[in-house]
């Protein structure tokens, strides 16, 4: 089956189904949302390794997973769309198992999301990857719009910011790509609307107070004044900012940490075997010492990187009158003060603490040189996993040859 050419018969007769049939009033479920849906999907794909069936699987369920809106069907646009997709893959023809399976990613997609493979997973995760976007408040309004265009009234901004939170409140995602990239910036976007409901509600309070005192100030007066409530915002805005990155930084850290653990682990194992099974015989197979010696090299080369990925550096733990005032100095990292008294890290704290400019400055540049920790330690994990594949692989073909050689 030529997958390839499949998928390009598939994204042409979609592509001409919305060409013929999207309607105005679909702002969000329309041709542009398919699209981001398809790049979110190659994205995970390609994460996952997915082959080329379990590929065009999940792209053909993106491509038709909302063609049911086209013919007007909204509650249970899920099943008509499931049912144009397997009509048209049967007229390719496709076989059953993979139809089926086709159809159980779209019908994954109908709130409450509840996949139970990769693939559904995939596609689901894919159909919300906007609610992990920096452009989340874009889609949301343009969602806002269609359900009205829809249901022909008006929502109030609060009620719907109200769904909003409540949605990604009660959202989770499936695969470990977004949970890794997409969770930081979705806890951001809640933060984001629950600190504009919590300010919609107190100014409404504001002004309902004054109006019950009597005062019938002007609305700019009763109102936060605009310079007070924009400085907040961006205060509560880059605190949130810190606050998910130091998080996510940590998440990868430990991902990393694990990571190297495993092929630690994996390798002292099969050091020990080889040692216990093999090399006490040597005197009778000789024929194996090579192949042996290329599997012993494989595996400590990669605990050599794993190692080197997770062992910790030292600092000096201490810093200079000069770098405190220079400002250049990271107080918020362990290397550069464990060595000092308390007193004197007190102090160093306190004048941080009262200098915005040093305290920002101090957490940019944690976030930066956590950065570059952890980069260093995904490269030597690559080179560990590199090493041990690639080895795995030249080792089981010299133990081949070898027996080979001796049945000669």
């Amino acid at each position: 089956m030529n997958y390839r050419e499949s998928l390009q018969k598939v994204s042409e007769y979609v592509t001409s189904l919305y060409a013929d049939r999207q309607h105005v009033s679909l702002t969000y479920h329309n041709y542009m949302h398919i699209v981001e849906i398809l790049d979110a999907v190659k994205k995970m794909a390609e994460w996952y390794k997915l082959n080329e069936q379990d590929y065009f699987i999940v792209c053909c369920a993106a491509w038709f997973h909302d063609t049911g809106y086209l013919f007007g069907i909204i509650e249970d646009h899920e099943s008509k769309s499931a049912e144009l997709a397997a009509d048209f893959l049967k007229t390719m023809p496709f076989e059953d198992d993979i139809i089926s399976e086709i159809k159980n990613c779209i019908y994954a997609t109908k709130m409450p999301q509840n996949p139970l493979n990769l693939q559904e997973q995939i596609i689901c995760d894919a159909d919300l990857f906007n609610l992990g976007l920096p452009e989340f408040a874009e889609h949301n309004n343009r969602l806002k719009k269609e359900i009205e265009n829809i249901s022909g009234t008006q929502m109030k901004n609060s009620e719907w910011r109200k769904k909003s939170i409540s949605l990604l409140e009660s959202h989770k995602y499936y695969t470990e790509y977004c949970r890794l990239f997409l969770e930081p910036i979705k806890a951001l976007n809640l933060e984001t609307l629950k600190r504009k409901q919590e300010e919609k509600k107190q100014s409404s309070e504001a002004i309902s107070q004054d109006f019950k005192e009597g005062d019938l100030h002007e609305t700019e007066n009763v109102a936060f004044p605009k310079s007070n409530k924009r400085a907040k915002r961006a205060d509560r805005g880059i605190e949130t900012m810190f606050r998910v990155t130091f998080s996510s930084h940590q998440k990868l850290s430990t991902l990393a940490d694990n990571k190297a653990h495993i092929m630690i682990s994996v390798n002292s194992i099969v050091i020990s075997i080889t040692i216990g099974l093999v090399l006490h015989s040597f005197s009778a197979d000789s024929y194996l010492i090579i192949p042996t010696i290329i599997l012993l090299l494989v595996n400590v080369a990669t605990i050599i990187f794993s190692v080197l990925a997770t062992r910790p550096k030292i600092h000096n733990g201490t810093f200079t009158e000069k770098q405190l005032d220079e400002k250049t100095v990271n107080l918020l990292f362990y290397g550069s003060f464990y060595k000092m008294n308390y007193k004197e890290y007190e102090k160093a704290m306190i004048s941080m603490i009262n200098d915005n400019d040093f305290l920002y400055g101090t957490m940019i540049k944690d976030i930066y040189w956590q950065g570059r920790v952890m980069g260093r330690k995904f490269r030597l994990l690559r080179i560990s996993y590199n090493i041990f594949m690639y080895g795995i692989a030249v080792a089981v073909i010299a133990y081949a040859i070898a027996t080979i050689l001796n049945s000669y």
